[in-house]
């Protein structure tokens, strides 16, 4: 297991709900702590290496790790932030979107801390937890606010009237980008995950090299997918012209194939995204979620949005991976927006549509 442990200094007021967030839905057991909008830590371990020799995640391995991961994390948490269980206001925890078993290790054990210390629970969405960790860097989100989150399980464009009101505006019809990256890599022979090592042979490479497709931008696709992104037909582009130069003898350059490739998902989604902000009239936007820390995405995503006249905000690299801290701040806003908890009656659920912010209390 890899672990780590962030703490972050801000110049955002220190006052609100001392909250503490579980997150457990994927590969990263994580536990953050934060008063308000400051970040008192962010405590993470990751099963990312016991998945690379299977080539992706394999969620029982996950749940496992998240069972013997939990209870030191937590513990690391609380001695980074000093800050005692009595002294906590509440308890938060990702109750979906995700894989089953993982997310029950996290719901299950946020029950039990919550009973323990009587304190409420609320069963909040990984999803708005990756808009809302950008408050712990640079405060309140101007509302509202378009976000692009992306990583190995989501790509969407949501709409951020609040924290505690958000809503879809486009997603992946199949694969995840993060997830074209982990089959191009693997078609490549480059080592799981395939995000870091694509983007590294990217900047070797000449992204102009190839032109693979850019999907769902044809004229039909855009009346009725406009804000909606497919990479699976370019992930197939991929393997075919791979497939084809090898069948004829021919060298393979693996470096221009990856830097041609995360051209086209990049083009992709900051044309997308950045059309979206001009067409709703939206002036502010978000960029979120694991691939988010993508050096090419970055830098397009920032020209395009300069152009445009779009404010960009970034969370650092640290913050946009799978963590606690984002779950707590997420609870932290229901707190301060008047939400009612969730109780300890609710159950995972993998598929938790993007506009369930927080579980309602169960009867």
């Amino acid at each position: 297991m890899t672990e780590t442990t962030t703490t972050v200094t801000t110049t955002i007021p220190g006052d609100g709900p001392l909250v503490l967030g579980i997150e457990s839905s994927c590969d990263e057991t994580g536990v953050g702590i934060v008063r308000g909008n400051t970040l008192l830590a962010n405590a993470v371990a990751s099963s990312v290496d016991e998945h690379a020799r299977f080539g992706g995640v394999v969620p029982e391995i996950a749940s496992r790790a998240h069972l013997e991961e939990m209870v030191p994390t937590l513990e690391r948490a609380l001695a980074e932030a000093d800050v005692d269980l009595t002294q906590l206001d509440a308890v938060a925890v990702t109750a979906g979107p995700g894989l089953m078993g993982a997310l029950a290790v996290g719901v299950a054990a946020a029950k039990a801390l919550s009973s323990a210390i009587g304190k409420p629970l609320y069963g909040v969405n990984h999803l708005v937890g990756h808009v809302a960790v950008d408050l712990l860097e640079h405060g309140p989100l101007p509302e509202p606010s378009l976000a692009l989150l992306v990583s190995g399980g989501h790509t969407n464009i949501l709409r951020v009237d609040n924290v505690t009101a958000v809503s879809e505006i486009g997603t992946t019809i199949d694969d995840a980008a993060g997830e074209a990256y982990d089959k191009v890599a693997r078609l490549l022979g480059l080592p799981y995950p395939g995000g870091p090592v694509i983007d590294a042979a990217a900047r070797r490479g000449d992204r102009d090299a190839i032109r693979f497709p850019r999907g769902l931008t044809g004229e039909r696709d855009r009346e009725r997918h406009r804000f909606d992104f497919s990479f699976s037909g370019l992930k197939t582009a991929v393997s075919r012209w791979v497939e084809l130069r090898r069948r004829d003898g021919e060298e393979v350059s693996v470096d221009d194939v990856a830097a041609s490739f995360q051209e086209a998902v990049c083009d992709v989604l900051t044309a997308k995204t950045v059309d979206a902000c001009r067409t709703l009239g939206v002036g502010s936007l978000l960029l979120g979620g694991g691939v988010a820390a993508n050096s090419r995405l970055r830098e397009l995503l920032e020209e395009r949005c300069l152009a445009a006249g779009v404010e960009l905000r970034r969370p650092r690299p640290a913050l946009c991976t799978d963590n606690g801290a984002m779950i707590a701040v997420v609870g932290s806003e229901l707190i301060r927006h008047g939400a009612a908890p969730s109780g300890i009656a609710f159950g995972a659920d993998p598929g938790l549509p993007v506009g369930v912010v927080s579980l309602p209390a169960q009867e």
